[in-house]
């Protein structure tokens, strides 16, 4: 695989769709060292810095308070976008589907059904011993005592594996049953996300580009595993960190030091020395 440096097309980046966990953030979920002032030297050369992830908005803004009203956010794994603190698009899942999914995910026992509504989330009251785990990604949780005749308004299904077995059920019972209502995909060992059809981090930043006028020629995407996949092929210029899962090899075209080395903020360097030269 090529290194980054071998990128002869650095200088037209004007968007860089950077996934998080495993990516931007180390291990311990910390960003590099003087990441508002990098964001603050692309948005000044002309360049978009946007987070892809699942989770969803507002737990990303709240990463980036310096610069959250300036960015744009791929949430939700591209079930909404956000630029410059305005929602600009959003995809609703049908509420008698969301609950089919998540009486699934009690049914088959080993994981725990989050549903995400933009700004909250709502979860079983029997799910609070997992409020360490979702609490990182879902800072406002509705506990409830069922999901029946739950109806609110939501993009995105989540559920939480603490077996670490998620690739597996997703393979057994979540992508035979629901892959062709919905877009299902592993977010980790730990997490499997369902959307609706069609919805993914590639779409999301579809539509961001669409609203902004920037060609996908002009896009970079940084990522680490299965829901980056769709985001590495729509993008111009695609990346995976050092640590990524070896399968996402054949998805990218350059890599970047890993999560714990601070590839991205390597890549973004380069990208700022490529503008200024």
């Amino acid at each position: 695989m090529l290194s980054y440096t071998a990128d002869p097309g650095l200088a037209s980046i004007k968007l860089i769709a950077c996934d998080m966990d495993l990516t931007l953030l180390a291990d311990d979920k910390s960003q590099p060292p003087h990441m508002p002032e990098r964001i603050a030297a692309l948005a000044e050369a002309g360049v978009v810095f946007c987070p892809a992830s699942g989770r969803p908005g507002p737990t990303l803004e709240a990463m980036f308070p310096e610069h959250a009203h300036d960015m744009a956010f791929c949430p939700d794994n591209g079930g909404s976008i956000i630029y410059r603190g305005e929602l600009i698009y959003k995809s609703l899942i049908d509420p008698a589907l969301y609950r089919e999914v998540l009486f699934a995910a009690l049914a088959e026992g080993s994981g725990v059904p989050v549903l995400c509504a933009f700004d909250e989330a709502y979860a079983l009251t029997s799910a609070r011993v997992y409020e360490p785990e979702i609490d990182v990604y879902y800072h406002t949780i509705n506990y409830v005592e069922s999901f029946e005749g739950l109806d609110v308004d939501a993009n995105k299904i989540t559920i939480f594996f603490p077996q670490r077995n998620s690739k597996q059920v997703f393979d057994e019972t979540f992508s035979p049953a629901f892959s062709s209502r919905l877009s299902v995909t592993c977010a980790g060992v730990e997490w499997i996300d369902l959307m609706n059809l069609g919805v993914n981090k590639g779409s999301g930043i579809t539509h961001l580009c669409e609203r902004l006028g920037i060609s996908l020629a002009d896009v970079a995407a940084v990522g680490d595993t299965y829901n980056d996949v769709e985001m590495l092929e729509c993008a111009g210029h695609s990346f995976i960190v050092a640590n990524a899962a070896e399968h996402m090899r054949a998805h990218a075209t350059y890599e970047i030091p890993s999560n714990n080395d601070r590839g991205v903020a390597t890549l973004i360097d380069a990208i700022l020395a490529a503008k200024r030269a």
